[in-house]
């Protein structure tokens, strides 16, 4: 790995460890898919996003939509370390009374720009912000984390025939293609979504979501090239559903899980041990 890598793999490991830290305050949460988007999140707030952390509603900032919104523990974990609000926040999740609810919230929550859930409209929600930045004459760009189990969701590809046909070429979508959903396989598993997105008329890029010296060129370039000949953006990153959380890993179907102290420590010692040992979240060699 490269040195100048480092700190965004710090940062997707302190993602990790305080999602799961406050997770096991609450004693379960939606642990599968918060991991497999921590590395994707060290880049957008370590080196891409244009934003305030003090000032929250800055109007020059870049948006970010996380559409697959019961992910949003690690989005939590990532504005708390960004200093949106303070680390303590965290222990609160999904209590009462809390400003971190299970599913985002942008009524609750400093740097949450849209409140999701209901999978599939995310990306409606981007489209209209990206739209209307354009209609402003606004030059920031807006982002949209998706799950590749929402893909099913037709509402996911009117909006992107929406995108395609507005020349949304300020709009960023960012593709989780972990494979799987709540209950197993996604029905996109086996399906080559690059040559998909294409037909519908976006630019469209591959990479592994997991290497951060990947991640973050590509997302770098994308940001800095923008606009880009008319049309929204699609990066479709490969990632695994619980990476980098080892009792997430051993478990085949791991959408939702209890959390136990037990649990939470073993996997923040393997977190730092891969960090420390220069080996990707999931253990693979950089």
């Amino acid at each position: 790995m490269k040195p100048e890598f480092y700190d965004l793999r710090r940062l997707a490991a302190d993602i990790r460890i305080q999602t799961i830290r406050a997770m096991e305050k609450f004693g379960s949460g939606h642990i599968g898919g918060s991991m497999s988007i921590a590395d994707i999140l060290a880049v957008l707030y370590g080196r891409v996003l244009r934003y305030k952390a003090e000032h929250p509603g800055w109007e020059d900032r870049d948006r970010f939509v996380m559409s697959k919104g019961h992910c949003g523990p690690a989005q939590y974990a990532a504005l708390a370390i960004s200093g949106f609000f303070p680390i303590d926040w965290l222990s609160t999740l999904n209590q009462g009374g809390t400003r971190l609810p299970s599913h985002c919230d942008s009524n609750k929550t400093p740097g949450i720009d849209a409140s999701t859930g209901s999978l599939g409209q995310g990306v409606s929600v981007a489209c209209g912000l990206a739209q209307g930045a354009a209609l402003k004459g606004q030059k920031h760009i807006t982002y949209a984390l998706l799950g590749d189990g929402e893909l099913q969701e037709g509402q996911v590809w009117e909006a992107i025939q929406f995108a395609v046909a507005r020349k949304l070429d300020r709009l960023v979508m960012l593709i989780d293609n972990n494979g799987m959903q709540l209950d197993g396989p996604t029905i996109s598993k086996d399906i080559d979504l690059a040559p998909k997105f294409r037909s519908f008329g976006c630019e469209v890029y591959e990479t592994n979501g997991h290497d951060v010296a990947k991640v973050s060129p590509l997302l770098e370039k994308i940001r800095d090239n923008a606009p880009r000949s008319g049309k929204p953006t699609v990066v479709i990153l490969k990632t695994t559903k619980g990476c980098g959380c080892v009792f997430a890993e051993e478990k085949a179907v791991n959408h939702h899980l209890p959390v136990s102290a037990e649990d939470a420590g073993r996997a923040i010692d393997e977190i730092e041990r891969r960090l420390a040992t220069g080996l990707l979240p999931g253990g693979e060699v950089a």
